[in-house]
């Protein structure tokens, strides 16, 4: 078993979070303990996951394996884990990967500062690939920080979606009944064909469901399993409750999932995925500028004018004075977009403030930061050189800057004086 590069294990904290469900983590740990059947301050249920991610991505028909593909410039293996890492009582994280791209992998938790995830070779198959990773938590190895878990839950690298409800139904599921999984309806009747390529019989498509992932299994389950399966299984099947229910008479639980669960298969999915995460952090914009006492200030001006074009987005406004606790919190709470507003000044002084922030926060290592730099000038108090040096004060600012994934925009506003003054 290969070990995460330095600072890739450590103690269990929650990593960032796509989806804003802040405070879900401590709801979650107590769902956890009372399913376990656990008192505060005692040791709630041991869960960990495994990752399979040794795939050469046929379908998706291009040379970069699937759950390398980059989304946003950041590979898509990233985003699953991440999607891991923010469910806290989620200990460890098992990720098989092919030996050729472990130096890959490794970099990817390097860059995105992955935390608890240990990586193990991937087999020629997907399930011995999950087998590997069930070795490496099963076996007390020399300088592992793994320990066996009660439960563990099976996931794809490539569903990126996949919230933390979900995992807590399937993981208190499977305590339960030994084995649980997470379905959606059918899309498509399934039919069988027959020898000669014509229809040999259809199922009834509101009898059967499509199985997703993720999937969580009593440990003690799911590896008896995968120790007494046949090499064909291992070779040709797909299916983990099947080996559960086949070797160990362990009839799974099935756990309706969300529309989020799928799959990127295809490459036109990777545009899909793309537009989710887009969307999702769009949400929000942080209008800030240097003063919020004065209700007459511009920013509040462009503020109400946000808030009325955009309905579906949050706009909020913060003053960079008094150290910026306020700011400091809305980055912490993960908005990705801001606009920062200059009055009568040429000068980077108010951007370059947030920007500093931004950086300190690390909030880019992850996905894109937006910041639009907007200056109300007074057009015929500035000479057209004055104005046109602003303009290439921002693009090379921008470049700079764009080093960080903070992507700055520079926006000249023609605003008269005496509209400033009350």
């Amino acid at each position: 078993m290969e070990p995460g590069p330095p600072g890739s294990s450590g103690p269990v904290e929650p990593g960032p979070c796509l989806s804003g469900q802040r405070g879900a983590d401590h709801a979650a740990s107590a769902s956890l303990q009372s399913a376990a059947g656990t008192e505060p301050g005692r040791h709630s249920l041991a869960v960990a996951a495994v990752l399979p991610a040794g795939g050469c991505g046929e379908r998706m028909g291009v040379p970069t394996p699937k759950q390398f593909c980059s989304i946003l410039e950041r590979p898509l293996i990233s985003y699953t884990l991440q999607a891991l890492e923010r469910v806290c009582w989620i200990k460890d994280i098992v990720v098989a990967v092919t030996g050729e791209n472990m130096e890959v992998m490794k970099s990817i938790i390097q860059k995105y500062q992955h935390k608890r995830i240990s990586l193990v070779e991937a087999g020629v198959t997907r399930h011995r690939s999950i087998f590997s990773g069930l070795k490496a938590l099963a076996e007390d190895q020399l300088n592992s920080k793994l320990s066996k878990p009660e439960v563990v839950i099976i996931h794809d690298a490539v569903r990126p979606f996949v919230e933390e409800d979900v995992l807590l139904k399937v993981v208190t599921a499977a305590k339960e009944h030994g084995a649980a999984g997470a379905i959606r309806p059918l899309v498509s009747t399934v039919i069988s064909p027959s020898a000669d390529g014509c229809l040999d019989h259809s199922l009834e498509r509101a009898r059967h469901r499509a199985s997703e992932m993720p999937q969580a299994f009593l440990f003690d389950v799911i590896y008896e399993a995968y120790q007494q399966c046949t090499d064909y299984d291992l070779e040709f099947g797909t299916e983990c409750l099947q080996l559960a229910l086949k070797y160990c008479r362990t009839k799974a639980k099935l756990v309706e999932g969300s529309p989020d669960l799928w799959k990127v298969t295809y490459k036109r999915d990777l545009y899909a995925a793309e537009s989710i995460i887009k969307e999702i952090i769009s949400q929000e914009i942080c209008v800030v500028m240097d003063s919020k006492e004065d209700n007459k200030h511009v920013g509040h001006l462009l503020e109400e004018v946000l808030k009325s074009e955009l309905n579906h987005v949050k706009v909020t406004s913060e003053a960079l004075c008094h150290a910026g606790r306020h700011l400091q919190q809305i980055i912490l709470d993960q908005c990705y977009n801001f606009v920062c507003v200059n009055v009568m000044t040429s000068d980077f002084q108010e951007t370059q403030k947030l920007l500093s922030m931004l950086e300190e926060s690390n909030l880019s290592i992850l996905y894109p930061v937006v910041v639009v730099s907007v200056h109300f000038l007074d057009f015929k108090l500035v000479p057209p050189s004055q104005k046109m040096e602003n303009l290439m004060q921002i693009k090379e600012f921008s470049k700079k800057v764009k080093e960080r994934n903070i992507l700055l925009y520079g926006l000249l506003i023609s605003y008269p004086q005496a509209e400033i003054q009350p």
